[in-house]
C-alpha cells in the first residue's frame, strides 16, 4: 500500500499536474497551428508557388531506387512554414506584452525624502 500512496502523492503534486496541463495545451495549440498552416497558409502561399514551378505532386517525387525525396522536401517545407507561423505568433504576443509593460504607470506618491521634508516643515511650525 505504501507504493500506491506514494504514487497518489506524486500525481497530486503541482509539478506533475502542471506538466499534464502543459502537454494538453501544447497538443491543442499544435492542432491550431497545423490547421492554420494546412488550411490557410499552404493554400495561400505554397499552392501558387508549387503550380508555378510545375511541381504539383511534390510528395510523389522519387528516384529510380525508390528514395522518396519529394516527401522529404515536403516535410522540410512544412516545417519551415510551421516554424515561421510560430515565430510570427510569438513575436506578436511578445509585442503585446511589451505594450502592456510600457503603459504609463500611475504616478507614485511623494518619495520618502519628500515626506520627511514635509514632516520636518510641519514640526517647525
Amino acid at each position: 500500500m505504501g507504493m500506491i500512496s506514494e504514487f497518489k502523492d506524486f500525481i497530486a503534486k503541482g509539478n506533475a499536474m502542471d506538466l499534464a496541463v502543459g502537454v494538453i495545451i501544447g497538443a491543442a495549440f499544435g492542432a491550431i497551428v497545423n490547421s492554420l498552416v494546412a488550411d490557410v497558409i499552404t493554400p495561400a502561399l505554397l499552392d501558387p508557388a508549387l503550380k508555378a514551378a510545375q511541381v504539383e505532386n511534390l510528395a510523389d517525387l522519387k528516384t529510380d531506387g525508390g528514395i522518396l525525396y519529394g516527401k522529404f522536401l515536403a516535410a522540410v517545407i512544412s516545417f519551415l512554414v510551421i516554424a515561421f507561423v510560430i515565430f510570427i505568433l510569438v513575436k506578436s504576443i511578445n509585442s503585446m506584452k511589451k505594450k502592456e509593460e510600457t503603459a504609463p504607470a500611475t504616478p507614485a506618491g511623494p518619495s520618502q525624502e519628500e515626506l520627511l521634508t514635509q514632516i520636518r516643515d510641519l514640526l517647525k511650525k
